[in-house]
């Protein structure tokens, strides 16, 4: 049993003509998916994470995870996922690593504490435990292609809060790009990244290679676009109309919506199966895609800006725009 066209496409949210793909290359979909499994094995690592990633690569519906594990990628190894335990789970990294391995995708998840080797081991070997630092050197070094998923192994996320500047972290929290500075990384951040993201950048991996990626090496078929050019309240920004307090209609922006700074499809692809998404049930974005996320200087989360509403609401639409770019870049209403 393989991945027929039409779960192909609804796995992709119909987005298939982003990914170029022709009818040719569509109709050989099952094929290709399945020899490119059969000698592509993947090895998915979960290092200080909250294993949310993981959770929400368990909620792909087209097709479902198990459906995805067990006939369309060889998933040798999982912490959370695997059926072997102890030794029998260990043995699979170990092996990877003695036999240099070039076969395999690596995949890491959560951020890799470097402030001691006591922090977040993944098993044992001779007696010693291996730390998660550890086995993201020597597996990172073999494998084919490394995708970080999650933001705390593409940029440090949440356990890497603040230490950029403070150094206060005790666990010395990194991206896997500054363990494997000279790796080629594909990054597929979210806290936690949109299953759709996760799947998505495997299949295309394994049938088209490498895909575009854009300055934080992000796919662009995913994070091309900015939240706010996708927004469902693009156009009440546009007529000026701004949400003064949570619950009410307009754009979110002044209640510390940070759509304009922030890059991925989820207005569009939405969450749970296309239920809904974070700026349309209300909550507005938190820029859990991006680099910054969760310091974001001085903004901080759902911090609401330094401005007269009242002021803002006395101008004309145009004037209103005006005014929020100038606070979205540091200065008062009136520049």
């Amino acid at each position: 049993m393989t991945l027929n066209r039409r779960d192909f496409l609804k796995l992709m949210g119909g987005t298939a003509a982003v990914f170029g793909f022709s009818g040719v290359l569509l109709q050989g979909c099952k094929k290709a998916i399945t020899e490119a499994a059969e000698r592509t094995p993947v090895i998915w690592l979960q290092a200080q994470s909250c294993s949310g990633c993981s959770v929400s690569i368990l909620n792909a519906a087209e097709p479902d995870i198990a459906t995805v594990i067990t006939e369309h990628i060889s998933l040798n190894y999982h912490q959370t996922l695997m059926g072997g335990t102890g030794d029998a789970a260990i043995r699979v990294l170990d092996e990877a690593v003695k036999k240099q391995r070039k076969d395999f995708v690596l995949v890491v998840e959560g951020s890799i504490p470097t402030g001691s080797e006591a922090y977040c081991t993944i098993g044992m070997l001779n007696g010693k435990h291996v730390s998660a630092q550890e086995w993201v050197t020597e597996l990172g070094k073999n494998a084919k292609a490394i995708l970080a998923f999650g933001t705390c192994a593409a940029y440090g996320g949440i356990p890497a809060a603040e230490s950029r500047k403070t150094g206060l972290n005790p666990t010395g929290a990194k991206p896997i790009s500054e363990i494997l500075p000279n790796a080629a990384i594909i990054n597929v951040p979210g806290c936690p990244p949109h299953p759709d993201w996760m799947v998505g950048t495997v299949l295309h991996y394994l049938l088209k290679g490498m895909p575009e990626l854009d300055e934080y090496n992000r796919p662009k078929l995913f994070f091309g676009k900015t939240v706010h050019e996708q927004c469902e309240h693009l156009a009440d920004y546009k007529r000026g109309r701004f949400a003064k307090h949570w619950g009410e209609e307009g754009c979110l922006y002044l209640l510390g919506c940070l759509g304009m700074d922030t890059g991925c499809d989820i207005p569009k692809r939405k969450w749970l199966g296309g239920v809904n998404s974070c700026t349309g049930c209300g909550s507005g974005c938190i820029g859990c895609t991006e680099a910054v996320f969760p310091d974001y200087g001085k903004r901080g989360l759902y911090k609401h800006l330094t401005a007269s509403l009242d002021e803002i609401n006395g101008l004309e639409e145009p004037q209103i725009r005006a005014a929020v770019l100038n606070l979205r870049n540091g200065g008062s209403i009136n520049g």
